[in-house]
């Protein structure tokens, strides 16, 4: 399986299958290529991943994820 991109300007979220069989799903967050932030948790499913990770783009696009 390979890793799923999904584009949200400037941000790009990737999702990253299991490495293992029952192994869990991962998110990284990207800005220009760059890690701008992953998932700390890990996630059962594909979609859980994604939503977990789409909803910390909203986030960095509202200004709520500024430091």
């Amino acid at each position: 399986m390979t890793e799923t991109l999904t584009n949200t300007h400037p941000y790009t979220l990737e999702i990253l299958p299991p490495k293992a069989e029952g192994a869990a799903y991962q998110w990284a967050i990207r800005r220009s290529g760059k890690l701008v932030q992953r998932s700390d948790r890990s996630l059962t499913s594909e979609a859980k991943a994604r939503e977990s990770g789409m909803a910390q783009i909203e986030k960095l696009l509202s200004g709520a994820g500024d430091r």
